[in-house]
């Protein structure tokens, strides 16, 4: 019988875990047998042993250590919610293809993100700032549906203080203590100044979000579809594109993404799927 190599799980110590917001925690990861190097877009697939598996971006890469920042809405994030420091979880990747590191250097570089969509998009954000002569202006634009839903709040002032930065944050609704902005993540592209013909936009967040957000790029900033990157999580199961659950179109998310150059994945970007 064939096994893929793909397929091969390879244990891990849960080093720490970090409380982000009252239900999304990141689990510090340290694979005990191989070296294992992601890159800022791809993901792992974690398994809780006998829990099942669940394909989770990476976060973070750290002395050694992977990070990843997980929502706890399901079966098998559940079962990693009753994990604790010191105990192993199967880990098998990265899968996937990455952020265009490479095709941004000397570019302006455009981060929107949603919710969650923070976690895939911020070791692009510390990639930037630990190589900063390599690229252009950073924008950062982020929007949650309450200030409570914000991750990585105690990175923000450091984000801030990044040369040549942009950092606007936005909820949906705000409670008594919140003096930022109130709106959609859509709101905060009029904030900044867009070069076009010298930008690279990287969004991240729910589908609904991402698809005004593309939309107001290329019509109010004039950016070209070969200028913006999405990434699309959409029910990514195997990882390798075997078991076709992920399919859209003639793509399989986790093998041909999860990061789409727009002008490739437009056409079955809001194609309904059950």
């Amino acid at each position: 019988m064939m096994v893929y190599k793909e397929y091969i799980l390879k244990k891990a110590l849960i080093s720490r875990i970090t409380q982000e917001t009252k239900d999304t925690y990141t689990y510090h990861i340290k694979p005990l047998e191989d070296e294992i190097r992601g890159a800022p877009g791809q993901f792992n697939i974690l398994y809780p042993y006998g829990g099942g598996e669940v394909p989770i971006s990476i976060s973070g890469m750290e002395d050694g250590e992977i990070m990843h920042t997980i929502r706890f809405v399901g079966a098998v994030t559940r079962m990693l919610s009753k994990m604790r420091e010191g105990e192993i979880i199967g880990l098998r990747g990265p899968y996937g293809n990455a952020w265009p590191l490479n095709e941004s250097r000397k570019q302006d570089i455009l981060i929107v993100a949603g919710g969650i969509g923070l976690a895939p998009l911020r070791p692009v954000i510390m990639e930037v700032k630990r190589n900063r002569s390599e690229y252009g202006k950073l924008m950062i634009l982020y929007g949650a549906r309450t200030p409570q839903d914000l991750l990585y709040r105690r990175e923000f002032e450091e984000y801030n203080k990044i040369e040549d930065c942009e950092f606007h944050v936005t909820v949906d609704k705000g409670d008594e203590k919140w003096t930022g902005n109130v709106g959609v993540v859509t709101t905060l592209i009029p904030k900044v100044e867009v070069n076009p013909k010298n930008t690279i936009a990287m969004v991240c967040g729910p589908e609904i979000m991402m698809k005004f957000t593309v939309k107001d790029l290329m019509e109010k900033k004039g950016l070209d579809a070969s200028r913006i990157y999405i990434s699309m999580e959409r029910r990514m199961r195997c990882g390798i594109g075997q078991c076709g659950h992920c399919q859209v179109g003639p793509f399989f998310v986790c093998r041909d993404g999860p990061v789409f150059q727009y002008t490739k994945i437009k056409r079955y970007f809001e194609v309904k799927y059950i």
